[in-house]
């Protein structure tokens, strides 16, 4: 059956929002019904009418008063706000607000028009009551987004395109003259433009098809396109990035510390195409070791105010997605001029720090430096010097598939740092910092990106070698501009919310583990006793999981509050400038102010960080969905195969299974477990058989089957079939 654009009919409730802020606009006027009639247009009998009784309602509910006159107005109270909407996947929302000690409930029938996400202001009820309070949209003063991603469904003079966001609760009319070329069942990116006050769907049009659901290259755009994130680069970026100067000059060199006869190296994944960040390392005379973290100039060649910045800027990062990189920077830059390529003279900006045989820091110098790496390395080719102790590297896990030999001083130099970054890392630990080193799943794609297997990266010595120098970088720049009181832009980090640990204590519990409360110190230690404890257990993943949730976000800001998770009072991003804007920017006020500026504007900045912490958001939401995507195809034909899974999530419509061989999620909806009648205990995070009493609960081993895997809305659907008893 085909839908009806318009929704024709009206009742008086309909009518209530609009009285309401037509009234809250003006709070000292007053009108009759026949003005607020007119105001909202609405000129017949039948109209005119519904206004009066619901009016009438209003004055009883004590909303807005009446006068002898028959005029009315609005009580005058603090019950309006203005906050964010959070919709459910139920059509109803809830309203956020900082102003408020609890987010309030938005029913269906009160969201008039509002979306996820839309900054509104509301009417809130039953703000002093001991009832949960409830709020009203009046109006929405932004949506959050106009374009969306979704499937055409073409009728003879109109379409609809129905969204996979569970959170989207209307479908968006497109009319006949504005869905181009799209086809019938077409993955489509459609712009809303307009929301007519009698319709039941907003009406857009369609600004690009994107292929058939189900296909690789619609898909992966489908997610870029779902956050407003570009997959190329406007022709004019291009050209700009191409006609840069690219070429090492004596002129330039002579501004620079040269430092291209000291021994550097990178360290870096066996595919990775750009290098950030060298090393360097020298033998002083007087027994310490000078070690250089020399970064890619990027900053040279982005000059602020041209084409190239301004899109950096815009897209503020890197996306990694499970099958490509969507780079900040045109490839001329990112995997050419900028990285730091063997055997290849760069442009960089270096920290080069004198540390003892204690890993104690004796001296710090920050500058533009010109480098020479002497050679590359994967992270299991280094791994491979550090567990071996020897120069040989086998050729299992060679680059060139061959095995060879490193220089005697290349294998001092890495063994040195591998000690030195190991006392380090226990100094941040006895400090309180706390070590995720969550499983990460990648997939092994052939060469058509179809995923031919699975595996899980974790970190070793040589990755937490790279990381432990790159952290001193970040945070001992910081630490030279923070102490100085300019402006700079942190990498915060604020303490975890108390009802977040409470609620993970009480999980963690049923696992037979507990957490610390009695100090910031004690918290942080049993956090990271609880992450040892777990590896390699059934609940690891969940149990990281839930850690990582009870966790502040990082974010980027002029205000610096510290690191909670890393256990530093300054610290920063430096150390990534080809993929992450906030490095540039790092970059350039560093030299700025090497160079004796004064502070640089701490309002310009803090609105720049807001940017970029937005748009980090809206990258790891993608590297998500994609990850999602990539494992619904390789579970999708699976369905003949028995998994060994454990529940990670247990809610009144059903439970999450987590594969434990391949981390794949997917739900046993409560209606198909068919041994009994079964109902949801919040307190147990269980589901209880009612006839058998059969608990089914959180980190429970279950046996499952792939009963549906949809690859448009990356979910997987599973078969129960028993408990692993």
């Amino acid at each position: 059956m085909s839908k009806k654009p318009n929704n024709l009919g009206k009742s008086a409730k309909d009518y209530s929002a609009k009285i309401l802020k037509l009234l809250s606009k003006d709070p000292n006027k007053s009108y009759n019904y026949k003005q607020i009639a007119a105001v909202l247009d609405i000129n017949d009998t039948k109209g005119r009418n519904d206004i009066i009784k619901e009016l009438k309602i209003l004055v009883s509910k004590a909303k807005i008063s009446t006068d002898d006159r028959g005029k009315y107005q609005i009580i005058a109270t603090a019950e309006y706000y203005e906050g964010t909407v959070d919709m459910t996947t139920r059509k109803t929302a809830y309203f956020v607000c900082e102003d408020l000690e609890e987010d309030a409930f938005i029913p269906t029938n009160n969201l008039h028009k509002a979306l996820d996400g839309d900054r509104v202001r509301v009417y809130l009820y039953n703000k002093r009551a001991s009832k949960k309070p409830e709020a009203e949209v009046l109006e929405i003063l932004e949506r959050k987004r106009e374009e969306f991603v979704g499937v055409i469904e073409i009728q003879k003079n109109f379409a609809f395109v129905t969204t996979a966001n569970a959170k989207m609760y209307t479908d968006i009319f497109i009319p006949k003259d504005k869905y181009g070329d799209a086809q019938n069942g077409d993955v489509v990116l459609v712009k809303m433009e307009d929301w007519p006050k009698k319709a039941d769907s907003p009406f857009g049009k369609v600004l690009k098809v994107l292929g058939k659901p189900g296909e690789h290259n619609t898909e992966i755009h489908a997610i870029l396109a779902e956050y407003g994130l570009p997959s190329e680069f406007p022709v004019e970026v291009e050209a700009f990035a191409q006609k840069l100067d690219t070429s090492i000059t004596a002129e330039e060199i002579a501004k620079r510390r040269d430092m291209r006869d000291t021994l550097t190296f990178t360290i870096d994944p066996k595919d990775a195409k750009d290098f950030d960040d060298a090393l360097s390392f020298k033998v002083l005379e007087n027994g310490n070791f000078e070690i250089g973290i020399h970064i890619a100039d990027v900053s040279h060649y982005v000059q602020e105010g041209t084409v190239l910045d301004e899109e950096a800027y815009q897209r503020a990062t890197s996306v990694y997605l499970v099958d490509r990189v969507v780079p900040m920077l045109p490839e001329v830059l990112s995997n050419f001029a900028c990285s730091l390529r063997p055997h290849e003279e760069k442009y960089t900006f270096s920290a080069v720090f004198e540390l003892d045989n204690k890993a104690e820091l004796k001296n710090a110098w920050y500058g533009r430096t010109v480098t020479y790496s002497d050679q590359r390395f994967a992270y299991e080719e280094a791994q491979a010097v550090i567990e071996s102790k020897s120069t040989h590297i086998p050729a299992e896990v060679s680059l060139t598939g061959a095995a060879y030999e490193v220089s005697e001083d290349i294998q001092f130099a890495i063994l040195k740092m591998d000690e030195l970054a190991k006392i380090m890392r226990n100094k941040r630990m006895n400090n309180g910092a706390i070590s995720f080193d969550k499983v990460e799943v990648k997939f092994h794609l052939d060469q058509n990106a179809e995923p031919v297997g699975v595996y899980f990266k974790e970190a070793k010595d040589a990755n937490k070698l790279i990381e432990e120098f790159m952290l001193l970088a970040n945070r001992k720049v910081s630490e030279f501009i923070g102490k100085q009181e300019k402006t700079f832009i942190y990498r915060i980090h604020d303490e975890p919310d108390q009802d977040k640990l409470f609620n993970l204590q009480g999980i963690i519990s049923r696992f037979g583990y507990s957490l610390n409360f009695k100090s910031k110190n004690d918290i942080s230690k049993s956090l990271n006793k609880l992450l040892v404890d777990v590896q390699g257990k059934k609940e690891q993943n969940l149990v990281d999981t839930l850690a990582i949730r009870s966790m502040s976000k990082a974010v980027y800001s002029t205000n610096n509050i510290g690191h909670y998770g890393l256990a530093f009072d300054y610290y920063s991003h430096f150390t990534s400038p080809i993929r992450r804007y906030p490095d540039v920017m790092a970059h350039r006020l560093l030299q700025s102010y090497l160079d004796g500026a004064k502070s640089a504007d701490e309002e310009t900045f803090e609105t720049k960080s807001m940017h970029c912490s937005q748009m980090e958001g809206l990258a790891s939401s993608a590297e998500r969905d994609s990850i999602k995507y990539m494992q619904v195809k390789f579970m999708q034909d699976q369905g003949d195969k028995e998994f060994l899974g454990v529940i990670s999530g247990v809610t009144e419509w059903g439970i999450y299974v987590e594969i434990m061989e391949n981390k794949c999620e997917g739900m046993v909806r409560i209606r198909d477990i068919k041994d009994d009648y079964y109902t949801f205990d919040d307190k147990q995070y269980a589901l209880v058989g009612e006839v058998s009493k059969n608990v089914i609960q959180l980190g429970d081993e279950v046996i499952v089957k792939v009963k549906n895997a949809d690859l448009v809305k990356k979910q997987l659907d599973f078969t129960y079939i028993r408990k692993n008893n």
